[in-house]
């Protein structure tokens, strides 16, 4: 927050999003600089009236945003209006002074010069959408400042290689020591690749020798990049197909190959560094720290300007490589399995929404013939939640963890329709948690518990009690939220994402039930015509937004030595952020008073 004793220049440099003007446009703007006072209850514009023809920053004071006399926004130190009537030339709301404010004022022509600056002019789109979508300030939680959107084609050093699908692995190994590269195209339709690590384990390994045929060891279709894909999408294929090559591609043809450890050694703190440790984890002595690497990997993409929603993709990713390293380490000790099994991840973990580690929320299925040896698999589940916390996710509060939530799939499925068929209040508890399922790990096809879910939109009662409980989070209105007094502390989770998530989770399971995501469920929503395009992408940035927020405040938190947490002082946010947070709250409003009359909920 800018403070007391600055002159208006100063003050107006110091304010979001002016910090980040060039300095020339900044220079031309602050010798316009107006100052105006004006008493509480004056009214500054009418909708309907003549526009304002100024930008106004407010120093001190406050003012009300109203439409047809409700009360949209109370406005206060360190924000910004005007910017609507400047850009439509229309007056769209009131604007009546609810506290004696001291403002500065920018003429019309030196805001329209400001918006040639593509960051500034962001934060002053019409829409919500747009202006939440360019507004989270990202602090320096980091000293890591890779260019997350750097063409991954540029590591390419040399054009591909190429070899028959009827040479020999000898013919092939021979090509590779001569040219000192670790994979060779393998010319087909579809082509193929092989690499040193296929000689490894299907060679080697496998008992073969130099004269198999490069056919019988290739790997083919091939998972391929846009040669001009961001660096972060590369880290996604590389980290999703689980390979450490990865084919670009320009148009029709691959014009190279990158491998893992260039694009790890383009970004040491990135999720594929992080996911190389995660595959040298020897033993369960190797577990601890997991949790300091995931929170220096997270600070890094987020001061990289990697959009959160993105950050908490990698980190699932990761938590499901570990998951299946622990159970390796846990098969290795107690025999192999007596039935095939499949371990899920539930909560935000399933709806891969986590970016710091949190506690553990998880679930083990078996099959049906594992049911004799059920020990087998209490032991199982009882040493990966061990693990797990030896790794840095805390045990469950309400003890959703494996050691107490596992059965075979038919009792799983059973558990399943009775939450559909009876949603009593702990039903409902447990429908939050476990709805939300994604298996990480394991053989066993859990698709009869997918087919349960597809049964939701045929039980209108269960989908109603559900939005009722997702509408008993109390959203704040954005008139009480203030610098001070009893509204003056915000919980990010409480009242400003879950009432997305649990709604979301509503629609879903109406429209799309395979949907898992926060983000997914509601363009499910906007394609099925249940949410209009405009609420939909309002809720959507809403939801980005205060998950950025939160994100970039955990990791401030940690960073001094405070435990992360949810709660924020409207004090500690700049002018700028205060304003979008209010207009997030007003989008998740809104999507309540829509799914009210949706689900039709009577309270």
């Amino acid at each position: 927050m800018p403070g007391a004793a600055l002159d208006p220049v100063a003050y107006l440099r110091a304010t979001p999003p002016f910090h980040a003007v060039p300095q020339p446009l900044f220079d031309r703007a602050a010798s316009a600089l107006e100052v105006g006072f004006y008493p509480a209850g004056a009214r500054l514009v009418r909708v309907g009236g003549e526009p304002l023809r100024h930008l106004y920053v407010i120093r001190k004071g406050a003012v009300r945003l109203e439409r047809h006399g409700q009360v949209l926004q109370v406005l206060e130190e360190g924000e910004t209006f005007g910017y609507t009537s400047l850009i439509t030339g229309r007056a769209t709301l009131d604007v009546i002074v609810d506290e004696d404010l001291v403002a500065y004022r920018l003429p019309a022509a030196e805001f329209d010069a400001l918006l040639a600056d593509a960051q500034f002019a962001g934060h002053f789109a019409v829409g919500l959408a747009e202006r939440l979508k360019s507004s989270l300030e990202h602090s320096a939680v980091a000293t890591f400042q890779s260019d997350l959107s750097l063409p991954v084609g540029r590591l390419v050093r040399r054009p591909p290689l190429w070899i028959g699908a009827e040479a020999t692995i000898g013919d092939a190994a021979r090509l590779m020591s001569a040219e000192r590269v670790s994979s060779l195209l393998v010319r087909g339709d579809p082509p193929g690749i092989v690499t040193d690590h296929d000689f490894r384990d299907r060679v080697l390994a496998a008992g073969r020798g130099p004269e198999t045929p490069v056919a019988a060891v290739l790997s083919r279709p091939l998972r391929t990049a846009p040669e001009g894909a961001p660096l972060h999408e590369a880290w996604a294929v590389l980290i999703d197909a689980g390979v450490h090559h990865l084919p670009l591609v320009r148009g029709d043809e691959i014009m190279g190959v990158v491998t893992a450890g260039e694009v790890l050694r383009q970004s040491a703190q990135g999720p594929v560094a992080v996911l190389r440790g995660v595959e040298r984890l020897a033993s369960r002595e190797s577990l601890p720290g997991y949790a300091r690497k995931v929170t220096e990997m997270a600070a890094a993409l987020l001061a990289g300007g990697l959009d959160a929603a993105a950050i908490a993709g990698f980190v699932a990713r990761l938590n499901d490589a570990l998951v299946a390293r622990i159970l390796r380490f846990a098969e290795a000790d107690l025999g192999e399995p007596p039935a095939p099994y499949a371990w899920l991840a539930l909560g935000s973990e399933g709806r891969m929404e986590q970016t710091l580690l949190t506690d553990q929320d998880n679930a083990l299925v078996f099959g049906d013939d594992g049911a004799a040896r059920r020990p087998y698999f209490e032991v199982l589940a009882e040493r990966v939640n061990e693990d797990l916390e030896l790794a840095g996710f805390p045990r469950c509060p309400g003890g959703f963890m494996a050691r107490r939530w596992l059965g075979t799939l038919s009792e799983w499925r059973a558990r399943f329709e009775g939450w559909l068929d009876r949603p009593a209040p702990q039903a409902l508890l447990e429908a939050a948690i476990f709805l939300d399922w994604r298996r990480v790990a394991g053989r066993l096809d859990v698709s009869p518990l997918q087919a349960v879910l597809a049964g939701a939109a045929d039980r209108p009662v269960f989908l109603r009690f559900l939005a009722r409980a997702a509408l008993g989070f109390k959203v704040p209105a954005s008139l009480r939220l203030r610098l001070r007094g009893e509204a003056s502390t915000l919980d990010l989770k409480q009242q400003g994402l879950a009432p997305v998530v649990f709604l979301a989770r509503c629609y879903g399971l109406e429209v799309r039930p395979q949907a898992r995501s926060t983000l997914e469920r509601l363009a499910a929503a906007r394609e099925a015509g249940a949410l209009s395009a405009e609420t939909e992408a309002a809720v959507a940035e809403a939801f980005r937004f205060l998950v950025g927020l939160r994100l970039r405040l955990q990791l401030q938190a940690v960073s001094e030595g405070r435990p992360p947490g949810d709660a924020v002082a409207m004090s500690s946010l700049p002018g700028i952020e205060r304003s979008r947070l209010k207009e997030s709250l007003r989008a998740v409003r809104g999507l309540q008073e829509r799914a009210q009359l949706h689900f039709k909920v009577d309270f």
